[in-house]
């Protein structure tokens, strides 16, 4: 019996080790294949479940951090039950939330191992082979087979410029760390990586959302990191980079002066453009949770509302959708006010649950902050992309955090007399 159970922990122990291993694989992924994501998320669900025990799971799903995730998706499961659509379009709307049920397993997964860092570590590389290549093919076109969207070569603008804005922040906040202790050559190198992707977010891949995000959380850094002398050279530093890619940038006066053209041609018009369909979009929302304000209509409802409501319509009116463009209306369409109390719960417990100074807490913070201020204007939990960014950012800095507060706690009794 001796010889099975250290036969069946060292299985686990190496289960454990593959497991750590696709995380960091699927953090790779990430930024270039949606398809190698999905499947490296299978496989590495796959390692994990067998090397977790219950009494872990459970006491994360006890918690605020770990459990309100798993709320949303039980929620999102009830709205089955209710939903005047067809069984396969409840499944679809059920699917955009499963997701969420990883943050847990995250959380038990790196509150264990010593690898968190390394998944992020394999995101910021994966990033930087996204930003090489887009500045070869913004500067050698003709050497890319597949003709690009100008120089993204993967995803969208929109998607790589706000993997872009992660990294870019996690960059500063090591940078910061540089600077404190001197190590000027490592500092140097940080701030050319992150003005890289600064500069290919003016000038490459410009995305709006990206753009109020970014102003945000210098404020958010400024905050958590520096003061006095520091807070004012981190702020005139980044109006100065503004205001020099405001007059260089083309892409970026045009991609901005473009929310205001498009939403005066809306209005004078009813013109079917990107900021008009969005009104739309939400002056129909609005209607649809007043009609079924507590319960919602339901998980895997919203085309078919959208698309009853655009009937006889023209215009702008006439889009029927799948996406809201508003991660609350996403949720409170098909689960009411129940659902979005439930979605801002989470969010909250999450940014509280950040609140520590370390870089696994800045992380976690910038992942949550960039997710709710996204999602403002987009579903960003329900989009592939920026819904696995947020479910794998919480979950291994929380995991790494729980890991930190741990140890802390293990140091301070073992000081106690």
């Amino acid at each position: 019996m001796f010889g099975l159970s250290i036969a069946n922990y060292l299985d686990r122990m190496k289960l454990s080790h593959i497991a750590d291993g696709l995380a960091v694989a699927v953090a790779v992924s990430l930024p270039w294949s949606t398809s190698a994501t999905a499947i490296l998320v299978v496989l590495w669900l796959l390692a994990l479940i067998p090397t977790l025990e219950w009494a872990d799971v459970r006491g994360e799903l006890m918690t605020t951090a770990g459990g309100l995730p798993v709320l949303l998706v039980l929620l999102g499961a009830l709205g089955m039950l209710w939903a005047d659509v067809t069984l396969l379009e409840r499944w679809k709307g059920l699917d955009s939330f499963c997701k969420l049920l990883v943050i847990p397993l995250l959380f038990v997964q790196f509150r264990r191992s010593d690898r968190g860092l390394w998944v992020f570590g394999g995101y910021l590389a994966a990033c930087l082979a996204v930003l090489a290549l887009s500045a070869i093919i913004y500067v050698w076109p003709a050497l890319w087979w597949v003709p690009p969207h100008y120089a993204v070569p993967v995803k969208n603008a929109a998607t790589q410029s706000n993997e872009f804005v992660t990294c870019i922040f996690g960059l500063l906040f090591l940078a910061i760390e540089c600077c404190s202790r001197q190590r000027w050559l490592r500092l140097a190198g940080l701030l050319t990586l992150a003005l890289g992707m600064l500069e290919n977010i003016f000038f490459v891949a410009t995305a709006r959302t990206a753009l109020v995000v970014i102003p945000i959380l210098v404020v958010l850094l400024a905050a958590k990191k520096l003061s006095g002398k520091g807070i004012f050279i981190l702020l005139a530093g980044a109006i100065m980079l503004g205001v020099i890619g405001w007059f260089s940038s083309t892409l970026l006066r045009d991609q901005t002066i473009a929310v205001w053209t498009d939403i005066r041609n809306y209005e004078a018009t009813d013109e079917r453009n990107s900021s008009g369909e969005r009104l739309e979009f939400w002056k129909k929302s609005v209607e649809f949770v007043r009609e079924a304000p507590i319960f919602g209509h339901g998980t895997g409802s919203i085309h078919a509302l959208f698309e009853k409501s655009a009937v006889g319509q023209t215009g702008a009116a006439a889009s029927a959708t799948t996406n809201p463009h508003n991660q609350t209306f996403a949720v409170a369409i098909q689960l009411g006010l129940l659902g979005a109390i439930a979605l801002w719960a989470m969010w909250i417990a999450h940014l509280l649950f950040f609140r520590g100074g370390g870089l696994a807490e800045w992380i976690g913070l910038v992942v949550v902050v960039q997710n709710i201020v996204g999602s403002l204007f987009n579903s960003h939990l329900f989009d592939f992309a920026q819904g696995w960014v947020y479910v794998i950012g919480v979950g291994v800095a929380g995991g790494i955090v729980l890991k930190h507060r741990e140890q802390a706690a293990v140091g301070a009794s073992a000081r106690l007399p």
